[in-house]
């Protein structure tokens, strides 16, 4: 009978106990999510890992976070990761912090999303020549035979069917005061990126394998993302091995 009391004593002590925090309680732990009410949250499995979960986050009316859909598989870089302020260009690694969401674009057609979103074709270029500073991780809709920068440092983004299939970009390492150089038919920016960091930092749809820096989930779960983003919630996107994402 003691033995038995013994057990009760046991279970009825776990019963009691506080449940673990949910998993949706993670965005209150983030160093920068600002006024963000949508997060989307990327955690590596370590500083050299090139595979990636990711979690959607918004924040309701009554300021709690609740986690969207279910965790998602993703990819990163194959170089693994850096800090953002150290990250290097042509090293495959993926920016680690926490940056801002504005715009789409997409080989198909926009599924149905909030942000602004173009769909490109054979002309459209990604511009990563760091030797023309002006026209450094902007996008491009031509190669102009007026230009500045070169093809041959430059992602021509309708090569790639499968990963920008659907593509948002992520605010790393972007300029600003951008305007329309219709002399020379380019965008070019007034506050330019840092052209020793890289460009085109993308969440985009995966390929076979690891990104060059990117993120990249399935095709399917970037149009459930893409549907649900929404900028009037000042999305970000925080992303970091899981053992340092609350410094990201």
């Amino acid at each position: 009978m003691r033995r038995r009391a013994a057990v009760l004593t046991v279970v009825t002590a776990a019963v009691l106990l506080p449940a673990a925090p949910a998993a949706a309680a993670l965005p209150d732990t983030l160093a920068h999510v600002g006024d963000a009410r949508q997060l989307i949250v990327v955690t590596g499995r370590g500083w050299a890992s090139s595979h990636a979960e990711l979690r959607a986050y918004q924040r309701g009316g009554d300021g709690r976070w609740r986690k969207v859909f279910t965790t998602m598989s993703g990819r990163t870089g194959y170089g693994g990761w850096a800090w953002a302020a150290r990250r290097v260009q042509d090293t495959g690694q993926t920016p680690a912090g926490t940056f801002t969401l504005t715009r789409a674009f997409g080989v198909r057609a926009d599924p149905g999303t909030r942000l602004p979103y173009r769909k490109v074709d054979g002309n459209d270029y990604w511009v990563g020549d760091n030797r023309d500073a002006a026209t450094y991780n902007l996008f491009q809709p031509s190669a102009s035979a007026q230009r500045t920068w070169r093809k041959s440092r430059a992602e021509r983004l309708a090569a790639y069917p499968v990963q920008y299939a659907h593509a948002v970009v992520i605010d790393f390492n972007r300029p600003g005061g951008v305007r329309w150089d219709a002399t020379r038919r380019q965008y070019v920016a007034a506050r330019t990126a840092d052209t020793r960091r890289g460009s085109a930092i993308f969440l985009h749809a995966s390929g076979k394998g690891a990104t060059a820096g990117c993120v990249s989930v399935r095709r399917a779960d970037m149009v459930r993302l893409l549907r649900w983003l929404d900028p009037a919630k000042r999305p970000r996107i925080v992303m970091a091995p899981a053992s340092d994402i609350t410094r990201a």
